[in-house]
């Protein structure tokens, strides 16, 4: 993807972050490649992170049986660490949200944002995907 269009996408990671606590957000494909990335990290941090978040996803859709669920029916992960939370939402066909915020974010209305993001998210990898891209 090029650097044009990372910034294009890079807006809407920002705007999903206009919430207290909220930190960093980036968009991944399904293996592990960095999409997008908000203005508050760095394209080195975000590329090490997605790789990182390529495999929670993975282990995240190996665990869905645990609750009688298929990999496909996998939606989101939310990660509880001493400092904060990630967040991993399925964002369309091979591509992903990843967001992390400080422990006194309001989990719900972040989940929510992220939710919001995703479905603008969705409209513009259909529009702007070309034939061959993320095969």
């Amino acid at each position: 993807m090029n650097s044009n269009r990372q910034h294009d996408l890079g807006w809407m990671l920002d705007e999903a972050l206009r919430i207290p606590e909220a930190r960093h957000a980036i968009l991944l494909s399904s293996d592990g490649l960095l999409m997008a990335h908000s203005a508050d990290i760095t394209s080195d941090e975000a590329d090490r992170h997605a790789a990182a978040m390529s495999g929670l996803q993975s282990l995240a859709r190996a665990n869905a049986a645990f609750c009688g669920a298929t990999e496909k029916s996998w939606q989101q992960t939310i990660t509880e660490y001493d400092h904060g939370y990630v967040f991993l939402v399925a964002a369309g066909p091979r591509a992903y949200v990843a967001a992390s915020a400080g422990h006194g974010v309001d989990v719900e209305t972040m989940s929510h944002r992220l939710m919001e993001l995703v479905q603008r998210l969705g409209k513009e990898l259909s529009t702007g995907q070309r034939i061959g891209e993320f095969a």
